[in-house]
């Protein structure tokens, strides 16, 4: 028995070990690295992502230029102006919202407070878009148009929301689907008074391609739709000063 010398069976099990180990090496990064590429595109979006989404998917300034000019009988050239107003305690946004005809657009017709949040973990949805009332809406008129310094400030838009009008209910669209976000109010609707109405109910969408169909009906309390789009989803695309399509609540 000489000592030093190596048998045949010993070099070659020793030679394979050596070379094996790298690749066991390099196989096992290979998966530790996809295992992490795999947990960082699937990591699941968090309730107050949802919510900045759809929150910013409603700011901006956006016309009814292209609806009105296919159906100039039944539609207006309207603008709708909505800026983020202030934060509640809870994270939930607030954004101040008017509208206004194209050619007077400081002088806006209607005024509102948006609130957008996360729907409570017990209910099948993801992210709730509620309308309010402003207590001195003159105060707000043009706000989202003044410096930031000539505005009411956050503590002061906090203490201004008023009524409650209306809440959506918006779920993420399922994979395949061309939006992100859908819902609408309880099939029974809010309170509403205009043109004979007695409750309303809208429906809405936030498209991939940044656009937003709305359906917004009143009914009366026999059941018959009084006012609002009968046949078809209203369009809206949400890019900051493009041409969009819009048919609000009245």
């Amino acid at each position: 028995m000489c000592t030093g010398s190596v048998s045949g069976s010993d070099s070659e099990s020793g030679s394979n070990g050596l070379s094996k180990a790298p690749g066991v090496v390099l196989k096992a990064l290979v998966l530790i690295g996809g295992a992490l590429l795999l947990k960082r595109f699937t990591k699941s979006t968090t309730r107050w992502d949802h919510t900045r989404i759809v929150a910013d998917s409603l700011a901006g300034e956006k016309f009814s230029r292209e609806q009105a000019s296919r159906d100039p009988e039944n539609y207006f050239n309207l603008r709708w102006l909505s800026c983020p107003a202030a934060e509640m305690v809870d994270g939930s946004r607030v954004l101040y919202f008017e509208q206004a005809f194209w050619r007077t657009p400081h002088k806006p017709f209607r005024q509102r407070f948006f609130m957008v949040k996360p729907c409570s973990k017990e209910m099948k949805c993801d992210v709730e878009l509620s309308t309010y009332a402003i207590r001195d809406s003159e105060e707000y008129r043009n706000f989202c148009d003044r410096s930031k310094d000539q505005r009411p400030q956050p503590e002061e838009v906090i203490g201004d929301i008023a009524e409650h009008l209306t809440t959506i209910y918006l779920k993420r669209c399922d994979r395949g689907k061309r939006c992100l976000y859908e819902g609408s109010t309880p099939p029974d609707g809010y309170p509403n008074t205009w043109n004979g109405a007695s409750y309303c109910t809208s429906e809405l969408t936030v498209l991939k391609n940044s656009e937003i169909h709305t359906w917004d009906r009143g009914y009366d309390n026999d059941g018959n739709q009084v006012w609002g789009v009968k046949v078809v989803h209203t369009s809206l695309n949400l890019l900051q000063h493009q041409v969009l399509v819009i048919h609000f609540r009245l």
